[in-house]
């Protein structure tokens, strides 16, 4: 059989072209670093590193939301902080104005400082973050969540939701809690409020209610204790009871709570217990009342019995107030400590995905050099059969 000339030129261009594409491939693969350099190199590494590439992304879109949720919570810590010495310096100015050495003209010194207290307050209420987003507006963050009436007082405008993120694929939490839980609510624990009538002309004050026993059966429900004075004897009823008499100093018990009563009560008067979920809740509501008791003066024994009775209330609500921005503040907390979990989990999970990566497409270098060793090798080889064969000709041996 005769092998023409041109069949041997092609064989041998054709071994060489092969052999210098692996051999480029393999340079190619050592330049990149990786051994999937194209899907066709290897179809299903290529397809299995796609998906993933998509997981490691998605991965690390939910950590840059951990970092917004972080920022946002941890200013949102600060602003509670604030608001709790807020409240604790409020409380302690209504021990100071309740003493009974202090004229009127000190108790107006007094609601002063309180005054600034509360404009503080109102300030911190309608805080916002870096980008001018109000903390506590909920999804309505683009105006201020507090604002005053057309009669002064403080009230919410905005939403009653709490802004949340998305910070893992099984996971929304919130990153700001709105007014209305922070300034506006008690936690459920809160106990019994009590608060006279702001009609009474009579002189008693009480204190409590404190709580003796939550297993009564009347425990849980409201009290309506109403005074009747005839012929200068003095009675009282809980919720329209029979009438039971009244003496000054006198402890009354009545659904597992109980509460002391001082003073000479008029007819009519009227002293209202119940829950303080169920009574004033909003913490700006309690500045204005305090601030409102204060700034007046106080002459007659009634005036004087409802300047102490309405500081009373003003103190457990401050109680209560504090209580609840302290749970809030809790639960701030607990969030950020689960980012610090949830991150530490995805970065496990990052770490997985980068070593299943590198896996499918990364280059063995140790594999890939001696790959490209044989490779050149093998061109090589081929270009000297290439250039052999070439010099074979009859004529040489003329």
């Amino acid at each position: 059989m005769r092998i023409s000339t041109v069949t041997v030129y092609e064989q041998s261009m054709s071994s060489m072209n092969r052999q210098q594409g692996e051999f480029l491939k393999v340079g190619q693969q050592i330049a990149s670093g990786r051994r999937v350099v194209n899907p066709s190199d290897d179809p299903q590494a290529a397809s299995q590193a796609v998906q993933v590439s998509q997981s490691l992304a998605i991965t690390e879109q939910y950590t840059d939301a951990r970092v917004s949720a972080r920022n946002a919570l941890s200013q949102e810590e600060s602003i509670l902080n604030g608001v709790s010495d807020a409240i604790a310096s409020a409380k302690t100015l209504i021990v100071q104005a309740a003493s009974d050495t202090l004229s009127d003209e000190d108790r107006v010194s007094v609601a002063s400082e309180l005054r600034g207290i509360y404009e503080t307050l109102i300030g911190q209420a309608n805080a916002t973050d870096g980008n001018g987003r109000y903390l506590f507006g909920g999804y309505q963050d683009d105006s201020a969540p507090f604002v005053r009436s057309g009669t002064g007082n403080v009230i919410y405008v905005a939403d009653n939701n709490s802004r949340e993120v998305r910070i893992d694929a099984s996971r929304l939490m919130p990153v700001a809690d709105n007014g209305i839980e922070v300034f506006q609510s008690v936690t459920a624990s809160a106990g019994y409020v009590a608060e006279a009538d702001s009609a009474n002309t009579g002189s008693v004050t009480f204190k409590g209610p404190n709580v003796v026993d939550e297993t009564d059966p009347g425990y849980g429900g409201a009290f309506d204790i109403t005074f009747s004075v005839v012929s200068g004897t003095a009675t009282y009823s809980i919720n329209g009871g029979a009438p039971q008499p009244y003496a000054s100093g006198q402890a009354l018990s009545f659904g597992g709570l109980t509460m002391i009563l001082e003073g000479e009560p008029a007819d009519g008067d009227r002293i209202t217990v119940d829950l303080a979920q169920n009574m004033n809740t909003d913490l700006f509501a309690t500045f204005e009342k305090a601030l409102s008791i204060l700034e007046q003066p106080a002459s007659t024994d009634s005036e004087k019995a409802a300047r102490a009775n309405t500081l009373n209330t003003v103190m457990r609500e401050f109680d209560n107030s504090l209580d609840n921005v302290l749970t809030v503040r809790a639960s701030v907390g607990a969030r950020l400590n689960e980012l610090d979990v949830v991150d530490s989990v995805a970065a496990n999970r990052t770490l997985n995905y980068q070593q299943e990566l590198s896996d499918l497409v990364d280059l063995d270098y140790v594999e890939a050099i001696a790959e490209y060793s044989l490779r050149q090798v093998g061109l090589q080889a081929a270009q000297q059969a290439f250039v052999d064969i070439k010099s074979l000709s009859l004529f040489d041996r003329l």
